[in-house]
C-alpha cells in the first residue's frame, strides 16, 4: 500500500502495510510471516537472506528496503516509502561486508 494511504489503526493484513502489494505479501508468507504483528522486532536483512534461501535465487536488494520499511512501521515509526531506506541499506551492507 502507498505509505501516504496507510492508517495504522486499520492494518489487519499484510497488504495493509506500507509498500506491500500482492507480490511482497507473498514473499513475506514464504518466510513465515502471515500477519503484520509478526514483523515486530524482525531483522530485515535476515528476512531477505531467508527469502533468497527459500526461493533459491538472489532478489533485488531493494527488497531489503521494503522489509526495513515494514519492520520499522510495525515497530512504531511513521509509514515511509521504501526508497527512504536505500542509502541506509547500502551503508549497512558495506559495514556487514567489512566485518566478514
Amino acid at each position: 500500500m502507498n505509505p501516504r494511504k496507510v492508517n495504522r489503526s486499520c492494518v489487519a493484513v499484510l497488504t495493509d502495510l506500507p509498500n506491500i502489494g500482492k507480490a511482497s505479501a507473498e514473499d513475506l508468507r514464504l518466510i513465515g510471516i502471515y500477519e503484520p504483528g509478526q514483523l515486530v522486532g524482525k531483522c530485515p536483512f535476515e528476512m531477505y537472506d531467508k527469502l533468497c534461501e527459500k526461493t533459491a535465487m538472489h532478489h533485488d536488494p531493494c527488497v531489503i528496503d521494503v522489509f526495513i520499511s515494514v519492520v520499522r512501521f510495525m515497530d512504531g515509526e511513521e509509514p515511509r516509502s521504501w526508497w527512504t531506506y536505500t542509502e541506509e541499506r547500502k551503508r549497512l551492507l558495506r559495514q556487514r561486508s567489512r566485518n566478514l
